[in-house]
């Protein structure tokens, strides 16, 4: 790492130090995630940005902090700090939106992490560096990142339109594109030099997002027309599933309550009762 990867540190400190509070303090999760009717209802516009610092778990983290810490020096010394943080909360708040209107309507849509933030980063340093080796952790395979990239959004559309697997597409694909057009203003000679590249990454993207505005019929996310279907949770909120199914618990258990009384509880319900009772 060069000097000038002393932002990226910083942000992957910060992601640490907001990620394990939320880890610890469920009140302060919840009072900062990304969840569509908090934004769109109470108007609570700090969780676009505060919601990327939280994640699901170590694992979760550690990836996409790994991914940072990856990309972020080189891109920082090619564009400097200010341009670096601008890429790197605009491809945040951008995939947050995006997410927000494939979402918006699904009040209780929750999302964490620092994905779309990262995507942005990563994209942004394909866009200028278009023959750098893409990796793959612990494997000895490496491949061109524009072929990297015309890979994942593939997926990402794919991923958007069948709500297949756990991961959040939408914000993903929302950073990432405005990471790399957000790197081209700031040099544009990448785009001359770089345009099939660039051409083949970002073409198939914007012709998607028109789609979900012009013609959001064709697709089958759940804002419109998704009424028998369960919405895909991702990688970014897996806890939400945890959370239903706690409360799925918690309700046997007040109903067994209801039916035989405190007392016809086993010794483990009313432990995982009390647990329920403090959590809430």
């Amino acid at each position: 790492m060069t000097e000038s990867g002393i932002i990226g540190m910083v942000l992957i400190l910060a992601n640490l130090v907001v990620s394990y509070k939320g880890f610890k303090d469920k009140s302060f999760f919840d009072g900062h995630k990304f969840q569509v009717d908090k934004i769109l209802i109470d108007k609570d516009y700090k969780r676009l940005v505060t919601s990327g610092f939280l994640h699901a778990n170590w694992s979760h983290l550690i990836f996409n902090m790994i991914s940072l810490y990856l990309f972020s020096s080189l891109l920082e010394q090619k564009v400097g700090v200010i341009y670096f943080m601008l890429i790197y909360f605009t491809s945040l708040v951008g995939g947050n939106l995006l997410a927000l209107f494939v979402h918006k309507e699904h009040g209780d849509y929750a999302a964490i992490g620092a994905s779309g933030a990262v995507c942005g980063i990563i994209f942004a340093s394909i866009a200028l560096f278009p023959k750098m080796g893409m990796g793959f952790i612990m494997l000895p395979i490496s491949i061109p990142s524009w072929i990297y990239g015309l890979l994942y959004v593939g997926y990402s559309i794919y991923g958007i339109k069948s709500q297949k697997g756990n991961i959040g597409h939408e914000a993903h694909l929302g950073g990432a594109l405005i990471g790399m057009l957000i790197a081209i203003v700031l040099h544009p000679n990448a785009m001359v030099e770089n345009y099939i590249t660039i051409s083949i990454i970002t073409i198939p993207t914007l012709i998607f997002i028109y789609l979900i505005v012009m013609k959001p019929h064709i697709l089958l996310v759940d804002s419109y027309n998704f009424k028998n279907r369960k919405p895909a949770l991702d990688m970014d909120h897996e806890y939400n599933e945890n959370k239903v199914n706690q409360q799925k618990e918690l309700d046997k258990l007040l109903d067994k309550i209801s039916r035989k009384g405190i007392d016809g509880l086993s010794k483990k319900e009313r432990q995982r009762l009390d647990r329920y009772s403090k959590d809430k």
